[in-house]
């Protein structure tokens, strides 16, 4: 046993040279991987830091829930329209190709990815937006999906234990916002575990949360999540026929494309040859000017489409509806009621002690997938299926 950790040692200490030999000097090199709690054998095993997280966060309850999660479009009948758990995989590929190019850590960008929306709420972002002004209301905090992600991982996983990811992998997560637009990305550095809980304290209290990651890698992740959702909701509503392939901005056609593939090689084309060698990830000036019309032109015709938003308002009678149930059995003591038996459960005492009612509604209810939401529902909340948009 003895010589097999040994070797594993070994394995890791090549692994080690070989990113001295091939990284960039602005890449986030594994053996600085911060944990909050030092783990037994961590030294003797063949991972490196940020490829044991991607293995939790895969492993991890959490992950496997993403396979029933809305993207952009819910209840609507079309098998081949994507969920998150292909949004997060794309996220990954892309991000480690241009890591690839840039000479970045590919682990940390894969585990940042495979991570990045496990606090996705039931029925997406519109879910997200009922879920914190419940939240709000009851006195927990504004809702944000990336915060929720560092929840689970951090606080619910594992029984209240959580995955002990590092805190680089953790700040990428939580600093992924692909709706924002920007231009580049320069990373503040740095970041103590000390800061990174402000930082969780104050995202809390803001409507709209902007941080900037530590890393390259973490700011790769972040330009990646744009450049896979962009085109895929396009292609997704053209085979919708919410909105017609010619009715793209001209400007956008032009400058990237206009279908999937044509955008994603352009946009990733485009953040290599202006970030390779500088301390920033970021698009020319056209190229960013041109993914902004194509952002503005999916928010209007796509993320505001009345067509498929028609099911909204049974969607948010069922969040308050639940959400008003569960806290009324928390506080009235219920143990028969499916909150005590399906999440807290053998919960770590440390997790009930550290939550308050409402926090604990929220983490329950943000976990579910968008059937088990459904189906907790009463009768005569529950939407039907869209069979034709």
């Amino acid at each position: 046993m003895n010589d097999n950790f040994e070797k594993a040692g070994e394995l890791k200490n090549l692994l080690n040279q070989r990113e001295e030999e091939n990284f960039c000097s602005l890449a986030c090199f594994s053996n600085t991987a911060q944990r909050r709690y030092k783990e037994k054998f961590t030294e003797k095993e063949y991972r490196q830091a940020f490829s044991a997280d991607s293995d939790r966060i895969l492993n991890s309850l959490a992950f496997t829930r993403y396979i029933d999660k809305t993207q952009v479009f819910s209840l609507i009948n079309n098998d081949h329209l994507t969920h998150r758990v292909i949004h997060v995989q794309l996220v990954s590929r892309i991000g480690r190709t241009i890591g690839r190019y840039l000479g970045l850590n590919e682990d940390l960008i894969e585990a940042a990815s495979l991570g990045h929306d496990i606090g996705h709420p039931p029925f997406g972002h519109d879910g997200e937006r009922f879920l914190s002004k419940l939240t709000h209301e009851q006195g927990a905090g504004y809702f944000h999906h990336n915060f929720q992600s560092i929840q689970f991982l951090d606080k619910i996983e594992k029984k209240g234990k959580g995955l002990n990811l590092s805190l680089q992998t953790m700040d990428a997560i939580i600093c992924h916002n692909g709706e924002a637009h920007v231009k580049k990305l320069v990373p503040q550095k740095n970041r103590s575990f000390a800061e990174f809980h402000l930082m969780m304290e104050t995202i809390k209290k803001e409507t709209v949360c902007n941080e900037i990651p530590m890393t390259m890698e973490g700011c790769v992740v972040r330009m990646a999540d744009t450049i896979s959702y962009i085109g895929r909701d396009l292609e997704d509503a053209i085979r919708l026929g919410l909105v017609q392939r010619q009715a793209i901005p001209d400007v956008c056609k032009q400058m990237l494309g206009q279908t999937n593939g044509t955008i994603v090689f352009n946009l990733v084309t485009d953040l290599i040859s202006n970030s390779l060698g500088q301390p920033f990830i970021g698009f020319s000036k056209e190229i960013s000017s041109a993914l902004k019309q194509l952002k503005a032109f999916n928010y209007r015709h796509i993320y505001k489409n009345p067509v498929i938003k028609k099911h909204l308002s049974s969607i948010e009678d069922i969040f308050n509806f639940l959400f008003e149930k569960y806290l009324t059995a928390l506080e009235k003591g219920n143990e028969e009621s499916i909150i005590f038996s399906d999440f807290l459960n053998g919960m770590s005492p440390l997790y009930k002690e550290n939550h308050s009612n409402p926090e604990i509604v929220r983490d329950y209810i943000s976990g579910m997938t968008d059937s088990y939401f459904i189906r907790q529902a009463p009768n005569h909340l529950k939407p039907d299926s869209i069979e034709n948009v």
